[in-house]
């Protein structure tokens, strides 16, 4: 059989833990079709971000229009958009249904704190490309910067799902990983609050969590999985990426995937 085909818009990650290379290696784990638009070429490594440097508008477009006119595209998930013509860009194709089921995870900036969006951004963002999604995948961070409410506590972290939910956005599953103690997911799909507890795994930090969750999910939901179990599912993906975490470099670890030997 031929699996689904399966799109991912995002930055390249030369180091391999994050954007467009960890979607690929989520999406071949999980049994998808990858496909690739790239939209910035940035230069980092394991203590992370030196450069980003962002594609002339013309080539995304000719991206998404070369995989779009020849795939079936059951699903797409965006990763970095360096700036609203590229979120634009994006909007078009979905509003002209050419992406499937849309899932956002909001990258605004890098692990290591360094921007990775422009001026106007998040608002285009939360106002445009976020309703109408199927869902969006924001840390603590990034789920504060949308919807103005400081997360301390898993009841902000709620309240943040619902603003985004009531924003627009199909469902939002706001991560815990960057909270503090045990990592919480809170998915909200518009009419129930979903809970999924995990443990924190080791002490060192994972570069391109946030990438593995959102590509796992994106492809569990195109395999048929209700929307919580997508996300337990993708979770689950994210513990075992976490638990096989490797160190090719000296800074962060990166998330560890399956060896075709094992």
């Amino acid at each position: 059989m031929t699996p689904p085909a399966v799109l991912t818009i995002a930055g390249s990650d030369p180091s391999g833990g994050a954007g467009i290379q960890a979607d690929l290696k989520v999406f071949a784990w999980v049994g998808v079709h990858g496909l690739s638009a790239i939209t910035a070429i940035t230069a980092q490594n394991t203590m992370g971000v030196r450069n980003s440097f962002s594609l002339p508008i013309e080539q995304l477009a000719a991206q998404l229009a070369s995989v779009t006119e020849d795939f079936t595209v059951r699903a797409a998930k965006t990763g970095m958009l360096p700036t609203i013509d590229f979120m634009e860009e994006v909007y078009q194709h979905r509003e002209a249904g050419n992406l499937g089921i849309f899932v956002i995870d909001p990258v605004l900036a890098s692990t290591g704190g360094a921007e990775l969006s422009g001026p106007g951004c998040l608002e285009f963002l939360r106002d445009s490309l976020m309703p109408g999604c199927h869902m969006i995948t924001p840390n603590i961070d990034e789920a504060a910067a949308l919807t103005g409410i400081a997360i301390e506590t898993e009841a902000d972290a709620e309240a943040a799902a619902r603003a985004l939910v009531d924003a627009g956005a199909g469902a939002a599953c706001v991560t815990g990983g960057h909270a503090r103690g045990e990592p919480v997911d809170l998915l909200f799909d518009g009419a129930q609050l979903h809970r999924f507890a995990g443990k924190r795994i080791g002490s060192r930090p994972v570069h391109g969590t946030g990438c593995v969750f959102s590509a796992a999910a994106t492809a569990f939901l195109v395999l048929g999985f209700e929307l919580p179990e997508a996300v337990l599912r993708a979770k689950r993906l994210v513990e075992q990426a976490i638990s096989g975490a490797i160190s090719p470099g000296a800074g962060m670890l990166l998330p560890g995937f399956p060896s075709f030997m094992d």
